[in-house]
């Protein structure tokens, strides 16, 4: 796979393609900057050209070639696409409306948890239903179009109604980072939501990143869930990930992972769903964490995705392998 910039003139000094995990320096030849980049275990990539003028001055830059383009929480980038490449089904697929209201909930922390909560309509507020807490909620709902997957599979009775709790954060790398006052304010939050709404346990948790290891020690550390989804989780270890060391709150993660991984076992199993992209530098993590989630008696779904680290990956994974979680979890009683 090659991506090119046109430069007839060679008027810029350099050009380096900037994309997650596949980040090289372009050579120029014949007017283009180029950067070949093999064959990679992805079907879609998202990238810019950061560009260094002839007077010094520095841009990040579209694709001029490229007409797809995704808005992600780092700006606009724009996309490689394999043939291959479908986006999910659901997108497009009829869904139950819904609607929004805006929680500010006790926490641990300084200050309330923001949370806004969507409810299925003609869910009343005392009819028991399962809820979903997603970290990093907003942007999960905004980038990957949760709710509208939340909607479809309601609508096409895959899913029964569910309350989903769009978590947000103000101050994202330390509460996510295996922050026990975090961990502590999620459940002052699951608290006042069964106070508030008929809550049929288990609660599900999901999130991506550090929003997936986050989910992960909430579902160990609370007895009213039994389902995880963590999709390319921040699973920490020293022997891994040298090049994550200077993150502030590095070593309190490591050791959060390690107490998880070092335990001998569970009394209480939970339904985990991981997903992981293919090309990811923290999949070796993912595996490993998988693996021990699994000796310790957990139930779980590991799926290596053809994509990197992004929503619109996070998005493509959510199926097969959420529903089928949810829909074992939910059927339980606790």
């Amino acid at each position: 796979m090659r991506l090119r910039l046109c430069d007839p003139d060679r008027s810029l000094r350099s050009v380096v393609l900037d994309s997650d995990g596949h980040t090289g320096r372009c050579q120029w030849r014949a007017g283009w900057w180029s950067c070949d980049l093999g064959r990679l275990p992805v079907r879609r990539l998202e990238y810019r050209f950061a560009v260094t003028r002839a007077d010094g001055r520095t841009s990040s830059e579209l694709d001029p070639l490229c007409t797809n383009v995704v808005d992600t929480a780092y700006g606009r980038k724009s996309v490689w696409q394999r043939a291959d490449y479908d986006p999910p089904t659901w997108l497009a697929a009829p869904g139950v409306p819904g609607r929004l209201k805006h929680l500010e909930l006790p926490s641990a922390l300084t200050g309330t948890l923001p949370v806004d909560l969507w409810v299925p309509h003609g869910l009343r507020r005392r009819t028991a239903a399962p809820l979903l807490w997603c970290h990093d909620g907003p942007e999960y709902a905004q980038r990957a179009a949760l709710l509208q997957w939340a909607a479809a599979h309601i609508e096409s009775g895959d899913l029964p109604p569910f309350r989903v709790a769009l978590a947000g954060v103000r101050s994202r790398m330390q509460w996510y980072s295996a922050s026990p006052r975090y961990l502590r304010s999620v459940g002052l939050a699951l608290d006042t939501l069964h106070e508030r709404y008929a809550v049929r346990a288990p609660v599900a948790v999901m999130g991506a990143s550090l929003g997936g290891l986050t989910s992960l020690l909430v579902g160990l550390g609370d007895v009213r869930v039994g389902a995880v989804l963590s999709q390319s989780g921040s699973f920490f270890d020293p022997m891994l990930d040298q090049d994550e060391s200077q993150f502030r709150w590095f070593g309190r993660i490591a050791a959060a992972v390690r107490a998880v991984r070092e335990a001998e076992s569970t009394d209480r199993p939970l339904h985990i769903g991981m997903t992981v992209g293919r090309g990811e530098g923290n999949r070796a993590d993912n595996d490993a964490m998988a693996a021990d989630l699994r000796r310790l008696g957990h139930d779980v779904t590991l799926r290596h995705i053809p994509d990197l680290h992004n929503y619109v990956a996070w998005r493509d994974s959510l199926n097969p392998i959420w529903p089928k979680l949810l829909q074992t979890c939910w059927s339980e009683t606790r």
